[in-house]
């Protein structure tokens, strides 16, 4: 299974998420009711129609019924993409050291055709060297083997895959200044992470911004935040906020615009890419 594939399932299982709610909502059914005719909490219908879990045939058959969908062609194609859902990813392998409530989100940046990006404590995971990302795992888990810590950095570098795959996605990143004043590691180590950032930034789908100190307060305020959006029309914008054991997926149309009016802020208050290359260099030469 290719990692296009695999990020494709979360995609088809948020897809048929949205299609169980829209059938609900013209049903006028509430989650409890359709909780309880799978035998299930209302809880696990939100989950199911947020994509967050995997589908049961059986329960996706009862909830069509239930909907009031008859047609033989319709149910097939949906129960089709259940299955299509239930595929386990790439990164399913890195069960061991990956969390349930990430999982979500690396299979959606693979399958995302635009990422957006504000970083404020460390550069972004996909911009990172791997000596970088080994310093930063280190110091985030004191208490992680060596064998553990490496596993990490090698999920880390396969995430980056998705920047130079046949059908990458723009990628775009406004790093704050402090992002890269902040030492994770010797000099030799930052001096190879700048230098890294320079040299991605040159890729086509890659634009790289940094947020100098000197411009003072910004649009930036409530810290970092990751934009997605995706090449199938029937799925929605989404605002991914990380927190430490658990992250918030926004999909409200208000919501995801209030986010996207900062990063467009951001963007506009920023050095160009070209002058933030001279910004990299420059922080370069202080090494």
């Amino acid at each position: 299974m290719t990692a296009g594939e695999s990020s494709g399932s979360v995609v088809r299982r948020i897809l048929l998420g949205s299609q169980l709610r829209r059938l609900r909502e013209s049903r006028g059914i509430t989650r409890e009711a359709a909780g309880y005719s799978i035998r299930a909490s209302e809880s696990k219908i939100s989950r199911m129609e947020l994509g967050r879990v995997s589908f049961k045939a059986r329960d996706v058959e009862d909830l069509l019924t239930l909907y009031g969908v008859t047609d033989g062609t319709e149910r097939e194609s949906l129960l089709a993409l259940a299955r299509e859902a239930n595929l386990a990813g790439w990164w399913h392998s890195y069960g061991d050291v990956l969390p349930g409530w990430f999982q979500t989100y690396v299979g959606l940046e693979g399958a995302a055709s635009l990422i957006r990006i504000y970083e404020v404590q460390f550069v972004h995971g996909l911009l990172q060297t791997e000596a970088y990302a080994h310093a930063v795992v280190s110091r985030g888990i004191p208490n992680a083997t060596a064998a553990e810590i490496d596993r990490r950095v090698a999920l880390r570098l396969d995430r980056q895959k998705v920047l130079v795959a046949e059908r990458s996605p723009h990628f775009h990143a406004v790093l704050d200044e402090a992002a890269l004043r902040r030492p994770y590691g010797d000099r030799s180590l930052m001096r190879g992470q700048l230098q890294h950032l320079i040299d991605i930034s040159e890729r086509e789908n890659v634009t790289l911004q940094v947020m100098p100190f000197n411009f003072g307060g910004h649009a930036g305020e409530s810290g970092a935040f990751t934009l997605l959006r995706f090449p199938e029309s029937d799925l929605s914008d989404l605002v991914y906020l990380e927190q430490l054991t658990s992250a918030l997926y926004l999909d409200k149309r208000e919501e995801v615009a209030q986010y996207e009016r900062v990063m467009d802020r951001l963007q506009n208050d920023c050095p160009s890419p070209s002058e933030t290359r001279d910004v990299l260099r420059g922080l370069l030469q202080l090494l």
